[in-house]
């Protein structure tokens, strides 16, 4: 039978997942000859031998790749014959402008955690144990092609037993390029902070036989140590010590926010939560990300880990060092971001101490460099599918597939829960949590990951899109790229396209975008929108009702300021005469003072944010009058909730004056809220139940939104319904917003692979950014 060649190139996540030996392992099974090579822009093969195994050879690329792989395309060229004598890998070969798709880091895989458990193993108890199946990638990897000497494993020379195996196509570490073990590999330290000469802070090192051991002893013993990771620093403490917890609040400067726990084995998560068979298999995937799982009845983890919470954010060990102390502890363990409030997670071993020296009575930590900062992902499980909360670990940096070929652009996100976006081709890279662009450190993380996705994925932007917010500092930075063209997206019209492109929907939906806030097209804050749009333009077809923020900023953090604006605005001077406890517990000077604001408009801006209806319901009702994490307040509203209520309080829905810069087309509706109010207060002065009160409250807002969606729908025939912004996050709301919108035969789309909470802008920004700068090139 005639031989032919054929040469063909595998893109998608082919490097780092053990793809050579599997190619080299295939070829040889088939007598098939030529070599293998990794390539900047992926695998490539040349292959010859008779047509019919070359055939099946072709077809089990993909069908049978390793498990980590993700196999995007198969591209076949048939080539003259060169007479292969065997088959070989290839060194890799870099190429100009190429670019490939990276592994996130992953889980470690069973087969190394049996070694790692196996005394009789070389490497048991071995902290950084991996192979091409799991372990370290993006965090590790400073450019591609994906080899060591391109990671930051590169100062870490194999011992002969390690080289061996790396070397080795039938073994599962042939080419893993963190390959290491006890003799050559990096190393654990504890340390500890202390006084030296003249009371100076130093850093002492622990001796101890054993850094695990001991660091499991500290822990049993109420201290917080800080663990060096994967991608940063976790802050662990004992999870059922509520001294120990309460501590590391303190110390951290997060009150009230809930801590998320890691946990040794599903079984032992039963002991303290419901977990569903969904949810145990998202838990137990290679991805690991927290889970937020119902807490049942008989959990002994301290009340302050997530207090008034009906959920906990669980996770189960995902790298060696986890499962070493957590399988010879048996502990439930708070492992929560290494970091002080408001700043990125620490990364290196002396910010690391720098950061936490004051957080931290420990570090245990290790020498193995870490390139790029990678939070948790947070999810939580919903109708069999994740539903991201927060992306970032294992997950960033694999793109979104865009049904459409993409400019190289740059979306620099929101300030809240920022990430960054950058297009090419069909590949959306939405950036891993960056965090709050609100301070330099957040921003400098911002910058340095923006500059590594850059040169991974081999994109000059020539795009640039932001947010209206003039004071972000992502809209500064983006504003200061030179060389670039500009688009500005508003924020709730990145929200909606956001969702509508994961959906992969292009036609007109009925926007429902809620949020805390976002600058409007008219200047004033918005959050509580109801558009029209597809991916080019939008149109406000609704908002709530305007009410002043009052002292700005202020009431954020304040919510009885957001609740005295909508009894001051809505009512004036006659709030005085309901016999409500909140205004028991109003300043009198404070009182007075806020009403000049209003009066005179002095730093209190409009708004019509649904975030804040939320906060000022949750102050009326003594639940939340301050709050110290964004949404705090919100959450205690929804987790005091009564499931079982069914009623909802009279809202109106009236005709709006027309606004400048919207889109066009008639004025939109606004939604008054002053009945709400009135019917919230009625309840409260009849002692009326706060679970009841608070669940009415939500079921109004899914009859707002049903309302709404079904008189645009009689006037514009649109039955599609895109839902975002972080008031989605609210399970109470979405789920019977879901639920009573579907019953009433709407499509509904809502988030799942980009949260929709403000980490999933930027994706909606680059998105808009492309179709109006097409448009425009169209014109010209």
């Amino acid at each position: 039978m005639a031989s032919k060649k054929y040469r063909i190139v595998v893109k998608g996540v082919v490097q780092g997942v053990g793809f050579r030996p599997f190619i080299y392992q295939l070829a040889h099974s088939r007598n098939l000859k030529g070599w293998v090579l990794n390539s900047s822009r992926g695998v490539i093969i040349e292959v010859e031998g008779d047509q019919p195994e070359l055939e099946s050879f072709t077809k089990n690329i993909e069908a049978k790749a390793p498990p980590l792989a993700k196999v995007e395309s198969v591209d076949v060229e048939e080539l003259p014959l060169e007479g292969f004598k065997g088959f070989s890998i290839k060194h890799s070969l870099e190429e100009k402008e190429q670019f490939l798709l990276i592994s996130p880091d992953i889980s470690i895989c069973d087969d190394c955690l049996e070694e790692l458990l196996d005394r009789q193993d070389r490497r048991y108890r071995y902290p950084f144990i991996n192979c091409t199946n799991c372990g370290p990638r993006f965090t590790i990897i400073q450019d591609i092609p994906y080899d060591r000497p391109k990671t930051t494993m590169h100062k870490f020379k194999m011992c002969p037993e390690c080289q061996a195996e790396y070397d080795d196509p039938n073994n599962r570490r042939f080419h893993a390029q963190p390959n290491a073990c006890p003799v050559c590999g990096p190393q654990l330290k504890l340390v500890r902070r202390g006084k030296g000469e003249g009371g100076r802070d130093e850093i002492k090192n622990v001796e101890c036989d054993d850094p695990i051991t001991e660091t499991i002893k500290l822990l049993k013993e109420g201290k917080i140590v800080a663990i060096k990771g994967l991608g940063g620093f976790h802050l662990a403490c004992d999870a059922e010590n509520e001294e120990a917890v309460q501590l590391l609040r303190e110390r951290k400067k997060r009150y009230g926010k809930p801590l998320a726990v890691m946990i040794y084995q599903v079984d032992q998560i039963r002991e303290h939560c419901h977990v569903s068979p969904d949810e145990e298999k998202f838990l137990m995937s290679p991805q690991r990300p927290i889970i937020l799982l119902r807490r049942g009845p008989g959990s002994t983890i301290a009340h302050s880990v997530a207090p008034g919470n009906k959920y906990l954010g669980v996770m189960v060990p995902y790298t060696p060092l986890h499962y070493v102390i957590l399988a010879e502890s048996r502990m439930v363990l708070v492992m929560t971001s290494g970091n002080i409030t408001e700043e990125p997670i620490a990364m290196e071993n002396e910010e690391g101490l720098r950061r936490l020296g004051y957080i931290a009575d420990y570090f245990l930590l290790h020498n193995r460099d870490i390139y790029s900062r990678y939070d948790d992902s947070v999810a939580r499980v919903f109708d069999g599918e994740l539903m991201m909360l927060r992306r970032a670990r294992s997950f960033a940096p694999f793109p979104i597939h865009l049904p459409f070929k993409s400019q190289p652009i740059l979306a620099t996100g929101p300030e809240l829960k920022n990430t960054f976006c950058l297009t090419k081709d069909n590949y959306a890279f939405v950036s891993q949590h960056i965090g709050d662009m609100e301070n330099l450190e957040t921003e400098e993380h911002f910058k340095t990951t923006l500059e590594l996705y850059r040169r991974l994925f081999r994109i000059d932007p020539k795009i640039v899109a932001y947010d209206l917010h003039p004071e972000y500092l992502s809209t500064k930075y983006a504003k200061s790229v030179k060389n670039v063209e500009f688009v500005g997206v508003q924020h709730h019209f990145a929200h909606t396209v956001s969702c509508m492109v994961e959906n992969g929907i292009k036609d007109k939906v009925i926007g429902i975008s809620f949020d805390g806030l976002g600058y409007g097209t008219d200047g004033t804050i918005w959050g509580g929108e109801v558009l029209v749009a597809d991916w080019k333009n939008f149109r406000r077809a609704a908002h709530l009702r305007y009410v002043p923020m009052v002292g700005g900023a202020a009431a954020i953090k304040k919510p009885y300021r957001m609740a005295f604006g909508y009894l001051y605005s809505f009512f004036g001077d006659d709030y005085k005469n309901f016999d409500l406890e909140y205004l028991e517990n109003l300043n009198e000077v404070e009182e007075r003072i806020m009403k000049q604001q209003i009066d005179k408009g002095i730093n209190s801006p409009l708004t019509s944010s649904c975030g804040r209806l939320f906060d000022a319901v949750s102050s009326l009702c003594r639940v939340r009058d301050e709050v110290f994490y964004e949404g705090e307040a919100a959450i205690d509203l929804e987790m005091l909730a009564d499931e079982d209520e069914k009623g909802s309080y009279p809202f109106d829905i009236q005709a709006g004056m027309r606004e400048q810069g919207a889109g066009s087309g008639d004025a939109p509706l606004v939604i008054d809220t002053q009945p709400i109010i009135e019917a919230i207060i009625a309840d409260l002065k009849k002692m009326g139940s706060v679970p009841i009160i608070a669940a009415k409250f939500h079921n109004t807002v899914v009859e707002i939104i049903c309302e709404i969606c079904e008189q645009i729908r009689d006037s514009e025939e649109i039955n599609r319904v895109a839902l975002g912004g972080g008031v989605f996050q609210n399970f109470f709301l979405f789920t019977r917003t879901l639920k009573k919108l579907r019953s009433n035969g709407f499509e509904v789309y809502y988030h799942k692979k980009v949260p929709a909470n403000d980490g999933g802008i930027s994706l909606g920004q680059a998105v808009v950014a492309n179709e109006s700068v097409k448009d425009t090139d169209n014109e010209n």
